[in-house]
């Protein structure tokens, strides 16, 4: 069951060489058990016991089920569709001497730069096409070896092995092609897309590593992938959202872009995206403010983005007394600063549902002496200001182009989103609460 359930991620993963193409991917699991596609442009038509989605940009979407009768409460998870990498910028083809034509690209995130050499890369993302007076997107993924980034030898760079400063507009250049290749970079994606050059008025493309996905280690205890942060999450929580499901709240499956670049945008977690689905959802149905404000008083929400497990060479980067292990199931991610939003009784909410998931858990705190990173929960409840936890599973390499965790996390995370998305937490007082399984 483990490998069945890394090896169906590594399929998605597969699928989803972009932002866009992840969203485009859930679309199509959605779409396949009957879920309807509302437009935010548009008025909505919703009916207890119906099962709808909304996306915005392309690149963030929302999934709700509601249930049957009056509902009390939102569960939400959410997490995020983006990856650090290059995006390839405008007028992005480079001439090198005549002898190569290269592409001229910028960071997108906080990336592992030095991964990224000396391994097969593509190009994916979406175009913007002119068709009479209308602008249309399309999703474009050149489904080859087409680029590479080349290391320079250790002959030239005797230095290399003692630390090198990686120059992003320098050293992080794909290598296209020979001298002959010049101009040929528009024709491509054109090719891949199906369309016209001079069709393409538009372009948002981005770098992703061609390696498969793969189980690895002594017994098979290992898996690698790209962007494993965060589609594993993204996947996960599909899945646990499109089996579960309970009479009392309205069920929220949220995936965010832009996480990896402060979530700062019409689509990010900081956007208004979330508010707004939750708020039409209970004002179409006939609700009052008082009674949104009431169910999110009886929400939960998980922010699902992976963390770091302890290091087989740097073990003393983790904290001292909390030691996540890949393969050791959820991860609740704790932070004095607020960087993560759980505390003490949203930790325990997770526990409760972990244990009765029958998933294993554990603690992931960052060391005093080093700063950590945040993510969507405490971003997106400047909007929505529900109860929240910050989990994830434990990885290595994160930010690498090739990322790697445990076998068995995506079954545990998938479980355990199941019992969430399948559970009702109702608020009893400020500071207590009953969950019902």
């Amino acid at each position: 069951m483990y490998q069945e359930a890394a090896k169906e991620l590594f399929a998605f993963i597969e699928q989803s060489p972009s932002t866009f193409h992840v969203i485009d991917n859930m679309k199509n699991m959605l779409g396949q058990q009957g879920f309807e596609e509302l437009k935010e442009s548009e008025n909505w038509n919703l009916k207890e016991g119906g099962s709808y989605y909304v996306t915005r940009n392309g690149s963030s979407l929302i999934a709700f089920k509601i249930p049957k009768k009056d509902f009390k409460g939102f569960h939400i998870m959410a997490s995020h569709s983006d990856a650090p990498t290059f995006r390839i910028k405008e007028h992005g083809e480079m001439d090198v001497e005549k002898l190569y034509t290269k592409l001229n690209v910028e960071k997108y995130g906080g990336m592992l730069m030095a991964p990224w050499f000396d391994r097969p890369l593509s190009v994916a993302g979406r175009i913007v096409i002119k068709e009479e007076n209308q602008i249309k997107t399309k999703l474009v993924s050149v489904d080859r070896d087409l680029v590479m980034i080349p290391n320079l030898a250790i002959h030239m760079n005797r230095e290399a092995n003692d630390g090198y400063k990686y120059n992003p507009q320098k050293d992080m250049l794909p290598l296209l092609g020979d001298g002959d290749a010049k101009e040929s970079f528009l024709a491509i994606i054109a090719q891949a897309a199906g369309v016209e050059e001079e069709e393409i008025i538009g372009c948002e493309l981005s770098l992703y590593n061609r390696m498969k996905g793969t189980i690895w280690g002594a017994k098979g205890e290992f898996i690698s992938s790209p962007r494993l942060d965060d589609l594993q999450c993204v996947f996960s929580s599909l899945k646990g959202f499109l089996k579960g499901g309970n009479s009392e709240t309205v069920t929220v499956c949220a995936v965010f872009d832009n996480e990896e670049v402060g979530s700062g945008t019409k689509q990010g977690a900081a956007s208004t995206f979330l508010k707004d689905t939750l708020q039409r959802v209970n004002f179409v149905l006939g609700r009052t403010k008082e009674d949104y404000l009431k169910a999110l008083a009886s929400g939960f929400m998980i922010s699902a983005d992976n963390g770091h497990a302890v290091h087989p060479n740097q073990p003393d980067k983790t904290d001292p007394t909390n030691r996540p292990r890949m393969n050791g199931g959820i991860l609740i991610k704790h932070s004095a600063n607020q960087k993560y939003t759980t505390d003490a009784i949203s930790a325990a909410m997770i526990r409760m549902i972990c244990a009765q998931a029958k998933v294993p858990y554990q603690d992931y705190l960052n060391r005093s002496d080093i700063l950590g990173g945040s993510t969507l929960g405490n971003i997106s409840n400047m909007q929505v200001a529900i109860n929240t936890a910050d989990i994830g599973v434990a990885q290595l390499a994160m930010h690498s182009p090739y990322e790697t965790g445990g076998v068995k996390d995506t079954y545990y995370l998938q479980k355990m989103a199941e019992t969430f998305y399948s559970s009702s937490i109702v608020t009893v007082e400020d500071g207590q609460y009953e969950i019902n399984f």
